[in-house]
């Protein structure tokens, strides 16, 4: 469930947000939106796939963090183990947005009151004594601003791949060290031998829309499968 609150600093003075990475604070996600701003990050750990983009149409790359729903390999008790986390992630529980129209429209942050982030006695403070908005917070909207640019810009390289019909359906079977198997279904990769197929022409208009690095590192994320799989055997190893 989600709350959302146009955040101010006279409802919200006293409120806190838990920062750090555990599933009770929300983060047990198989997977979270990337973009190619990103992805040199993001490939040094994740396999970067293609899911349908929920109610809003179209697909969006993602990092996967785990086989199943719920399931994230990258928590531990110590917190996310890798040192990078995606800033979809990040920007938790914070979404920002826009208010009125044409020249009048202004960015909005709101907060997701429903978190278990939230707090009035520990986490970090929000606002300063004398409302002014605290180190956090503003860091929080920065990282909430390059997520927006970020999506659209995700958007932009999708419809860039789909155009060259680069994108396909895949379906992965994982086989465990326990002979269990787990399916990946509905995401989609790019099918390196039509990107190896491309025309001198195709390939320079990609690199001028900034995509063709994006998209070999894209192919060069799906090395981090056999990582993500051993992660998944050594958690099985861990509760025996």
């Amino acid at each position: 469930m989600t709350k959302f609150a146009l955040l101010n600093n006279v409802e919200h003075q006293n409120l806190k947000v838990m920062s750090g990475h555990s599933e009770t604070l929300g983060d047990g996600v198989m997977y979270a939106m990337t973009y190619p701003a990103e992805f040199r990050n993001v490939q040094a750990y994740y396999p970067i796939l293609f899911i349908e983009d929920g109610g809003a149409g179209g697909l969006l790359p993602i990092a996967l963090f785990g086989f199943e729903k719920g399931e994230n390999l990258f928590l531990d008790s110590r917190g996310w183990d890798a040192r990078y986390v995606p800033k979809s992630i990040l920007r938790q529980p914070f979404l920002i947005g826009s208010q009125g129209e044409g020249d009048n429209k202004t960015q909005v942050v709101s907060i997701d009151m429903d978190s278990p982030r939230i707090s009035e006695t520990v986490g970090e403070r929000l606002f300063e004594p004398l409302g002014g908005t605290s180190a956090f917070l503003d860091q929080a909207t920065d990282t909430l601003e390059q997520v927006l640019l970020g999506y659209d810009h995700a958007k932009a390289f999708v419809s860039a791949l789909q155009g060259l019909d680069l994108l396909e359906l895949i379906n992965v079977e994982i086989e465990l060290m326990d002979q269990s198997k787990n399916q990946l279904f509905g995401f989609r990769a790019i099918n390196e031998t039509k990107l190896a197929a491309l025309t001198s022409e195709q390939l320079g208009e990609l690199n001028e829309q900034g995509f063709l690095l994006a998209a070999f590192m894209v192919i060069a994320s799906t090395a981090n499968m056999e990582k993500l799989v051993a992660r998944k055997n050594a958690q099985l190893r861990g509760s025996e």
